[in-house]
C-alpha cells in the first residue's frame, strides 16, 4: 500500500488539531473530582462523573466511526468536536451534581471521535508504518495531557466554589472550538463518501464479525480490561493523593502533566520503533506487565515524589499498548470498515471507562489501595489474551 502524497502535510495538521483539542480535554480531567466536591458530592458521584462520560462515548464511538466509513471524517470531525465545546460551556453552568452528570453523557457522545482520527490514520499510512502512525497519534494526545492539567490546576480556584472551575470550562470549550476551526480550514478528507447502495452493516453485524475473528476479538478484550484497570486508577487518584498526601487540584494536574509526558515521548519515539523490530504483539504484552506491576505496588508508595514515579511507569505502560492495539485492529480488518472496528475498540474501552471508575468508588470506600490492587489483578487474563495475539499472529503470517 502506498500513502498518498498529501499524507505527511495531513497528519502534521491533524496532529496538532488533535493536541489543541486534547489541551482542552486535559483541563478537566484533573478538576473533577473537585468541581464535583463543590456541589457536596459523594465518592461515588465523583467517579460516576467519569464513567457518564465513557458512557456516552460507548454509544458515540461505533455510530461515529461507522458514519465516517460512510461519509467520511472530516465532516464527522467537525461536527462532534463542536459539539464537545458546547457541552463545555454547559458543564461550566450545571447547577447541581446531576446536571452535570448528564452533561457529561451527552459530550462523551459528543466527544466519541477517536475511532475516526484513528481511521484518517489508517486511510493514510502504509500498514507496516501504522503502530508507528499511532504512536504519534497518541503523543499528540499525551502533549495535550502535559499542559492541559497544568493550565487546568493554575485557573481553577476551587476556594470558590463551582465558581472557581468555569475559567478553566471556557478555556477547555475555547480550545475545542479552535480544534474544530483547524479541522474546517487544514485538513482534507481521506476518504471518498460510500456508494449510495453500498451495504451498511450494522453494530451488531460488525461485532460478531469481531467476535469470531482470532485477533480482533481479543484486542477487544485487551481493551475492555486493561482500560477497566487504569480509568479506576485515573477516576480515583485525585481522592487517593489527598487522603495520602493532601494534595488538591494542583499538584493533581501536576502529576497527570507527568503522565502526558512520559505517554507523548514513550507513544511519540519508543512505541512506533520497539513494536517495527519485536512486533506489535510482544510490545503489547510489555506494557500490559508493567502496569500490573505498578498498579500493585502503588498502595505501598510512602511519599509524593515516589507516588509521581509509579503513575509516570503506568504512563509508560500504556503508552505501549495504545498504539499497537490500534495496529493490529487496522491491520485485520477490511479497509471499508477500519472506522467501524476501530469503534467498536473504543466503545469496549468506553465501557471499561464505565465499569471501572464505578468499581473504583465502593473499593476505595473499603479501603484506600482497593482500586489499585483490583487493577493489578484484571490485567493478569489481559496479560494472557495479549500472549494469544502474539501466538495467533505468528500464525497468521
Amino acid at each position: 500500500m502506498s500513502e498518498p502524497q498529501h499524507s505527511g502535510r495531513a497528519l502534521a495538521v491533524l496532529l496538532l488539531v488533535v493536541f489543541i483539542n486534547l489541551v482542552g480535554f486535559g483541563v478537566v480531567i484533573p478538576l473533577l473530582p473537585f468541581y464535583a466536591q463543590a456541589m457536596h458530592a459523594s465518592p461515588w458521584q465523583v467517579t460516576t462523573m467519569f464513567a457518564a462520560y465513557s458512557l456516552g462515548q460507548f454509544f458515540g464511538e461505533p455510530l461515529w466511526g461507522r458514519l465516517s466509513d460512510r461519509v467520511g471524517r472530516r465532516p464527522i470531525l467537525i461536527v462532534t468536536i463542536l459539539a464537545n465545546t458546547l457541552a463545555y460551556v454547559a458543564l461550566a453552568f450545571a447547577p447541581n451534581i446531576w446536571l452535570a452528570m448528564a452533561v457529561r453523557l451527552i459530550g462523551g457522545f459528543a466527544g466519541g471521535n477517536i475511532s475516526t482520527i484513528q481511521g484518517y490514520m489508517a486511510d493514510v499510512t502504509a500498514p507496516e508504518k501504522r503502530a508507528a502512525r499511532m504512536g504519534l497519534l497518541g503523543s499528540a494526545f499525551g502533549a495535550g495531557f502535559v499542559l492541559g492539567p497544568f493550565i487546568g490546576g493554575v485557573l481553577a480556584h476551587p476556594s470558590a466554589g463551582q465558581l472557581g472551575f468555569q475559567i478553566p470550562l471556557f478555556f477547555a470549550a475555547g480550545m475545542a472550538a479552535l480544534a474544530a476551526l483547524g479541522i474546517f480550514l487544514f485538513v482534507g478528507e481521506s476518504r471518498a463518501p460510500a456508494a449510495p447502495g453500498a451495504p451498511k452493516p450494522g453494530r451488531h453485524e460488525a461485532l460478531g464479525a469481531a467476535a469470531a475473528h482470532p485477533i480482533l476479538s481479543r484486542v477487544l478484550l485487551v481493551t475492555l480490561i486493561s482500560t477497566a484497570a487504569f480509568a479506576g486508577m485515573e477516576a480515583i487518584f485525585g481522592l487517593y493523593t489527598n487522603a495520602r498526601f493532601g494534595w488538591g487540584p494542583r499538584q493533581v494536574g501536576f502529576c497527570f502533566a507527568v503522565i502526558g509526558v512520559i505517554a507523548s515521548l514513550g507513544q511519540g519515539l519508543l512505541t512506533g520503533r520497539l513494536a517495527r523490530r519485536f512486533g506489535e504483539g510482544p510490545v503489547l504484552t510489555t506494557g500490559l506487565a508493567i502496569i500490573a506491576l505498578t498498579l500493585l505496588v502503588t498502595p505501598f508508595i510512602p511519599s509524593p515524589p515516589v507516588a509521581v514515579m509509579a503513575v509516570a511507569l503506568t504512563a509508560f505502560g500504556q503508552s505501549l499498548v495504545f498504539p499497537c492495539v490500534a495496529a493490529l485492529i487496522s491491520r485485520a480488518s477490511p479497509s471499508d470498515r477500519q472506522g467501524q472496528m476501530l469503534g467498536l475498540n473504543m466503545a469496549s474501552g468506553s465501557l471499561a471507562r464505565i465499569g471501572g471508575p464505578l468499581l473504583a468508588g465502593p473499593l476505595f470506600g473499603l479501603a484506600t489501595g482497593g482500586p489499585y490492587w483490583f487493577g493489578a489483578a484484571l490485567m493478569v487474563p489481559a496479560i494472557g489474551f495479549s500472549l494469544a495475539i502474539v501466538r495467533k499472529t505468528k500464525a497468521a503470517a
